[in-house]
């Protein structure tokens, strides 16, 4: 059993200027002179965790880590009382990829994401191939539309409490169309009793989709559960800015990419097919499936896969 790496501090560290007032924090961990790798995180929204930096031998890589647009030490924050999010779409945040790669001289890195990353780091890996060495992915996503749908609608009928009253938080006259519109403009009115309340019933409906696994700490902070509602809210009203589709038609590109793809049984992602769908759709890729687990990564098997893999494309 692999086990996560002991926890590490960033040998470097800066904001970088992206363009449309945009700043985005990068920190760099573990050998300067070794193997890159980009991590790539979740939500949209969440930002990365010290823990992040854990899951590769700082004595092979060159860990680079990033908060998206809008997110965690990147300014500006989508949780400020007033927000544009018009120049945050999946096309920035890769851009933002490729600047950050070419300013740190990096020719190519290793990705690393979950859930919304692995469809950023799918969408990446899509338009710069070349500069992709390998990939480990968990939380399987693509971009489809029905992935969307059961996020939003489609877990009601397994968990109907939570879902009425999250439907409960919008206008009864937008209860049965958009919720992730609905809750968008919510999210966006300026009055704090009401973006908050609204970022209040988002969240709970967040954390009533994973049973079994703990609440978010950082839900505990008002400005955090703001800007994560809503930069999840902006993709998926959006649809992730990407044709219904695209991602699946397109892995046969990423033949001659190593990945290792890892889920957990009990991620709600099956229902829909996604995982074996990717698999099937990308040749050479590696799917491990572990029972007993859903869509987190707190999970000690989980934890082994992931480090296992990064430690397997080290060498």
């Amino acid at each position: 059993m692999a086990g996560l790496y002991p926890e590490i501090d960033p040998y470097d560290h800066g904001l970088l200027d992206v363009g449309d007032g945009h700043e985005i924090y990068w920190e760099t961990c573990g050998n300067p002179d070794g193997k890159p790798a980009l991590v790539v995180h979740g939500g949209p929204g969440t930002g990365c965790s010290t823990n992040l930096r854990r899951y590769f031998d700082p004595a092979k890589y060159r860990v680079v880590l990033v908060d998206q647009r809008g997110c965690g030490r990147s300014t500006p924050h989508a949780g400020a009382p007033v927000a544009d999010l018009s120049a945050n779409t999946t096309d920035h945040l890769v851009a933002d990829f490729e600047l950050l790669r070419t300013r740190l001289g990096i020719g190519k890195w290793l990705l690393f994401g979950g859930s919304w990353g692995s469809v950023l780091s799918l969408t990446y890996a899509l338009r710069h191939t070349e500069r992709v060495s390998e990939m480990v992915l968990m939380g399987l996503a693509t971009d489809r539309f029905i992935e969307i749908e059961m996020l939003i609608r489609g877990l009601g009928a397994y968990f109907p409490e939570a879902f009425e009253k999250f439907r409960q938080g919008v206008p009864e006259s937008e209860r049965d169309g958009d919720l992730s519109a609905a809750y968008h403009r919510l999210l966006m009115d300026p009055d704090p009793a009401v973006h908050h309340q609204a970022a209040d019933d988002w969240c709970a409906w967040e954390d009533a989709m994973l049973p079994g696994v703990p609440a978010y700490k950082s839900f505990e902070d008002p400005a955090y559960r703001l800007c994560f509602a809503r930069l999840v809210t902006h993709y998926f009203s959006n649809r992730a800015f990407l044709p219904d589709g695209e991602i699946l038609r397109s892995l046969g590109k990423l033949a001659g990419i190593p990945a290792v793809l890892a889920q957990g049984v009990l991620d709600t992602s099956n229902m829909v097919g996604t995982p074996w769908l990717m698999h099937h759709a990308w040749p050479g890729s590696e799917l491990v499936l572990l029972e007993n687990i859903g869509h987190s990564t707190q999970d000690a098997p989980m934890q082994d896969v992931l480090v296992g893999a990064t430690d397997r494309f080290a060498r």
